[in-house]
C-alpha cells in the first residue's frame, strides 16, 4: 500500500538530511521510495522554481507567487506523486500544501480560504497521510542556513525575520486544527534523537496502513 509523508519547517530545520534518512531506512527494509521536493520535482516544477526563488523578484505580488507554487504542486502530483502511490510506492516530499498555507496565508496575510480551494484545485484532493514538522526558532535556522550554505540565499530566506517568525507560528496553528496528521518535533534535538522520532512515527502509520512490521 502506498503512502505520502511530507516534511515542513522553517529554513534551516533540517528537513533535507531527515528526508534522506529516512529514505534509506526505509529502502534498507526493501520498501520502494521515491523523495522529492516541492517548488521543484520536475522539468516545468524547476524552471518555476527559479522564478519563484530568484532575489532578483523583488516585485513579485503574493497571488502571482501563490499560483506559481500552486502551478509547480499541479505538475509534480500528475507527474511524480500520483504515478508513485499509484504504483505503490511510499513519497516523501521536502514541503507540501501546508508551506502555502504557512507561507502565502499567514506569512503574506492572505485569507486561507481561497489558498485551500486553489491547493484542492492544484493537487486533485490529495493529502500527506503523516506531515513532519520540524519545529524550530526561524532566528537559528537562519543562522545555521548561513553558517553551512552551499548557495546564496533565495528569494524566500532573504525575508524579514518578523516574516519567519509569523509563517512558524502559522505552522503551529495548522498543526494543531489537525493532530491526527501531523507530527510535531522539536528541531534543537540531536540528529539521531529526531531521526528516532520520526522512525516510530513513520512505523505506526506502516504498521496501520500496510501492515508492515518492524
Amino acid at each position: 500500500m502506498s503512502l505520502f509523508i511530507t516534511f515542513e519547517g522553517p529554513e534551516g530545520s533540517g528537513k533535507t538530511t531527515q528526508i534522506r534518512l529516512l529514505a534509506q531506512a526505509l529502502r534498507t527494509r526493501d520498501l520502494a521510495v521515491i523523495d522529492t521536493r516541492e517548488p521543484g520535482g520536475t522539468p516545468i516544477g524547476n524552471a518555476i522554481r527559479s522564478i519563484l526563488l530568484d532575489p532578483a523578484h523583488t516585485e513579485m505580488s503574493p497571488r502571482a507567487e501563490t499560483l506559481l507554487f500552486n502551478a509547480a504542486r499541479a505538475q509534480i502530483v500528475d507527474q511524480v506523486i500520483q504515478p508513485a502511490l499509484q504504483a505503490g510506492k511510499i513519497v516523501l516530499c521536502d514541503r507540501f500544501i501546508d508551506s502555502t498555507l504557512a507561507y502565502q496565508g499567514y506569512g503574506r496575510g492572505q485569507s486561507l480560504a481561497p489558498l485551500q480551494a486553489l491547493i484542492n484545485y492544484a493537487t486533485a484532493g490529495l493529502t500527506p497521510d503523516l506531515t513532519i514538522f520540524l519545529n524550530l526558532d526561524p532566528a537559528e535556522g537562519l543562522r545555521r542556513k548561513h553558517n553551512h550554505r552551499l548557495e546564496e540565499w533565495n528569494r524566500m530566506e532573504e525575508e524579514a525575520l518578523a516574516f519567519h517568525q509569523v509563517v512558524r507560528q502559522g505552522y503551529l496553528q495548522l498543526a494543531a486544527t489537525e493532530p491526527a496528521r501531523w507530527l510535531v518535533l522539536d528541531a534543537t534535538q540531536a540528529l539521531e534523537t529526531i531521526q528516532t522520532k520520526i522512525w516510530a512515527g513513520v512505523v505506526a502509520l506502516l504498521k496501520t496502513n500496510i501492515g508492515h512490521q518492524d
